[in-house]
């Protein structure tokens, strides 16, 4: 009786109510949004009849610049909307080069996400549409039909931090049918992310799967850490389950999480088939995980061969009394007579981190300590770090 109840209803708001059913069809369905055009042009589209002004903001928009608790930093511009017909909002972008983009609607001052596209990304507390432009180094960031490898979340007690704690694990195509051994990458996000940052926004999966896929990095496992030390896991996956994320959690930066990085690489060296020496073992980060690969790459230095800054923080803040922070230079002289094979330091020359980077590198000439240097476009973004994470595999192991 209910089925036939609804059937009848569903007829009636067709034919008898054509409008409001061709409304709801038409604002669930009909629009598309982005859509991408041969000459890599993008039309977005917005159904909101009531709006007065309705703009797009945006990476694919020239940047401005924007004052934030890091200082001034380029963000992404805005772009109005013109009302064309049946309530529909449309822009059309200039011709794109390829990358991923991400985007969001403002619609009479208030932010939202596009309800026509279902792809999100979230950094820290902000959540943002993305779409691809392929071609290039973008092809880096698109799934495709070759071997992939296996993303995990799994937990491991941390006794340093007195909990256990979720981490994010790629395994190379063919691991679980393998008896080989592998190298490890260990991949630190930046402050406001977490133990999905990296796996989201850098698309490590699939940059991973495509520079083995091609032969152009060996097969290795990544490991991904929260590096909150107050979280055990991302907001919303862990025992404080859903809270609104924040850029600097209490403790960010303030030694525990390097002091205790030991915990994690024990785990993994427990449970995956690794080879367990400094050879074989990388470490890596963005911001804050520059920071954090920076000074737990000297406090043990004797335990990875291959170290990544990315647009890294370097020094640590004038209240830091951890232990970690005490001997700096003495520790990276020892870090640098043990030998290591790549010291590599990345950054974009718009970076509000560029000087600290530069200061960083008189430390490190002065020392006579060996790095690689890779100085590129643009500040402190995605952008750069994904790209950073395509030049820094290949030369690892």
């Amino acid at each position: 009786m209910k089925k036939r109840f609804l059937l009848i209803l569903s007829f009636l708001l067709v034919f008898k109510f054509p409008t409001f059913a061709q409304e709801a069809i038409f604002r669930a369905q009909q629009i598309t949004s982005p859509e991408i055009h041969e000459d890599q042009s993008v039309t977005f589209r917005l159904f909101a009849p009531d709006a007065n002004a309705v703009q797009i903001t945006g990476d694919f928009l020239p940047t401005v610049k924007m004052e934030t608790q890091m200082g001034t930093v380029d963000g992404p511009g805005k772009a109005d909307l013109t009302k064309v017909e049946n309530g529909v909002w449309e822009f059309k972008s200039q011709n794109l080069s390829p990358e991923l983009y991400n985007y969001s609607f403002i619609i009479d001052g208030f932010s939202t996400t596009d309800p026509s596209n279902p792809f999100l990304i979230r950094d820290v507390a902000s959540v943002t549409n993305i779409f691809i432009i392929g071609g290039g180094q973008a092809d880096y960031f698109k799934t495709k039909d070759i071997p992939h490898g296996t993303v995990s979340r799994r937990w491991y007690d941390s006794p340093g931090l007195e909990m256990d704690r979720r981490i994010t694990i790629y395994t190379p195509p063919g691991y679980e049918t393998s008896s080989k051994k592998y190298p490890v990458l260990y991949l630190l996000h930046g402050a406001g992310g977490d133990e999905e940052a990296w796996i989201s926004l850098g698309r490590t999966a699939q940059i991973m799967d495509i520079l083995i896929h091609q032969g152009k990095a060996k097969p290795m496992i990544v490991v991904m850490p929260n590096g909150n030390v107050i979280q055990d896991a991302a907001p919303g996956e862990g025992s404080l389950n859903f809270y609104k994320p924040v850029f600097m959690a209490p403790k960010t930066m303030d030694g525990t999480s390097e002091a205790n990085f030991m915990d994690i690489i024990k785990f993994v060296e427990s449970n995956y088939r690794v080879h367990a020496d400094k050879s074989n073992r990388a470490i890596a980060g963005l911001s804050m995980g520059g920071f954090h690969t920076m000074h737990i790459s000297r406090y043990y230095p004797d335990t990875f061969d291959y170290m990544g800054l990315f647009s890294a923080a370097i020094m640590p803040r004038e209240d830091a009394t951890n232990k970690v922070y005490t001997d700096i230079d003495g520790t990276l002289k020892t870090q640098m007579d043990n030998g290591y094979k790549l010291y590599w330091i990345a950054i974009g020359k718009t970076d509000f981190l560029f000087e600290a980077n530069k200061e960083y590198r008189a430390k490190l000439d002065s020392m006579k300590m060996p790095y690689e240097y890779v100085e590129s476009e643009g500040g402190h973004i995605w952008r750069n770090w994904r790209v950073y994470l395509t030049q820094f595999v290949p030369m690892l192991f």
